[in-house]
């Protein structure tokens, strides 16, 4: 098991640097959403099942809305690629400086890093990811409120941003 978290924190490692290096908002949209991916199977193997569920379902759902705007209005005639010199030279960097920065730190430094997992409670009945939860819609309810508030306005304000001088999505009907 600790193999394919291993293998999922590498693919994680290897997207996020595909993000940094990439300057066209294609190829960085489908390495942050091959990121995502991976990181929901991080969750997945250390317990968090329902965490990586939300993740996925925001994270996925509702930024790549935003990415989907940035590349329709991107005018990118020939995006560059990892096969490009000044990326492949950018992704080359990232990758050897977190090379060094683990052979700095050592092994046994960075496997504690938030890697507990959840079912370490024993015959909990409830399980750590659950039980917050509920706290959210029982203490937290104001915030959740004024949360959808917000993105309901953020919605509306890269609607009418991207509306242009043309009749656009929130056109009188």
């Amino acid at each position: 098991m600790m193999y394919l978290i291993s293998l999922f924190l590498v693919c994680l490692i290897v997207s996020m640097v595909g993000v940094a290096s990439n300057p066209s908002p294609y190829f960085g949209a489908a390495c942050l959403a091959v990121g995502a991916g991976v990181g929901c199977g991080v969750l997945v193997s250390i317990g968090s099942s329902f965490v990586s569920m939300v993740l996925l379902l925001i994270y996925l759902g509702g930024m790549l809305v935003v990415f989907a705007y940035s590349v329709a209005l991107a005018s990118d005639m020939f995006p560059e690629a990892l096969g490009c010199g000044s990326v492949g030279a950018y992704f080359g960097g990232y990758i050897l400086f977190v090379c060094l920065l683990v052979a700095a730190c050592g092994k046994e430094e960075l496997v504690g890093w938030g890697l507990g997992g959840a079912d370490l409670c024993g015959l909990s009945m409830i399980r750590v990811d659950l039980g917050g939860v509920s706290l959210l819609y029982n203490l937290g309810g104001g915030g959740l409120l004024i949360g959808g508030w917000a993105l309901l306005l953020t919605l509306l304000v890269v609607l009418e941003l991207t509306r242009g001088l043309a009749r656009g999505a929130l056109r009188a009907i």
